[in-house]
């Protein structure tokens, strides 16, 4: 009976340990390298420090250049905003969700700071807004394509506002805002629960001039508090 000869071990060694000293190798020497680099960097600075004046310099003129830009900008955003006017012809034209920019471009025109939240998901809050003196506004909006032929906004719509903008959007100040009519229903009952109704007469009074919309509104609640921001066009 033969016997089958032993099996040979292979000669070969791993070569990962290897792989990984030469991967280091390289990383240090890039390590010096970059080190080096700076250092002569630095050293050429050093013996031609002008550079760095010109440099200097030329950055305080591009920061001046930026600033003096972007002033010019908030002040021309601040003067299109204050001149901002709509008819009711123009906004019986616009798409609803155009409605509610121009709503809150009409409160940012009155200096407030405000922004759009209508969409999925807004309940019941269109555009929200803070005024100079804190008070916060939780604002609805009901576009009618038709104006006084449509719909119009009745006791339902505003049940929906009532039930979201205090106890979720935590508002002081509540308005719906159309450019339709009000049922004879709804009058009375917003003033029951303090939600400002903003018709179409109202609207049109608004849009087209200068008052702030809580001069035209009775029975604004006291202010809460002076308070410090900026508007939109500031970040301009």
């Amino acid at each position: 009976m033969t016997r089958r000869p032993p099996a040979r071990r292979s000669s070969r060694r791993p070569r990962k340990k290897s792989r990984q000293d030469a991967t280091g190798g390289l990383v240090l020497v890039a390590g010096l390298l970059g080190v080096g680099a700076v250092v002569a960097l630095i050293q050429w600075l050093v013996l031609h420090w002008w550079v760095l004046v010109i440099l200097g310099i030329l950055a305080a003129l591009g920061a001046g250049v930026w600033l003096h830009q972007h002033q010019q900008r908030a002040e021309w955003a601040r003067v299109k905003a204050q001149a901002l006017r709509y008819s009711l012809q123009q906004i019986d034209a616009l798409h609803y969700d155009a409605f509610e920019y121009a709503v809150r471009d009409l409160l940012i025109r009155d200096g407030c700071k405000a922004e759009k939240k209508g969409g999925r998901g807004d309940n019941g809050c269109d555009v929200l807004g803070i005024d100079p003196t804190g008070r916060r506004w939780v604002v609805q909006c009901k576009h009618r394509k038709r104006g006084l032929a449509g719909s119009a906004v009745g006791v339902p719509d505003l049940q929906v506002l009532n039930g979201t903008a205090r106890q979720i959007h935590k508002a002081d100040v509540v308005v719906l805002v159309t450019n339709g009519r009000v049922t004879s229903t709804a009058v009375p009952w917003a003033k029951g629960q303090k939600i400002h109704l903003v018709d179409r007469h109202l609207l049109g009074e608004w849009a087209a001039g200068s008052r702030p919309l809580w001069e035209l509104l009775p029975r604004i609640p006291a202010p809460r508090r002076p308070v410090s921001y900026r508007t939109e066009g500031d970040k301009a």
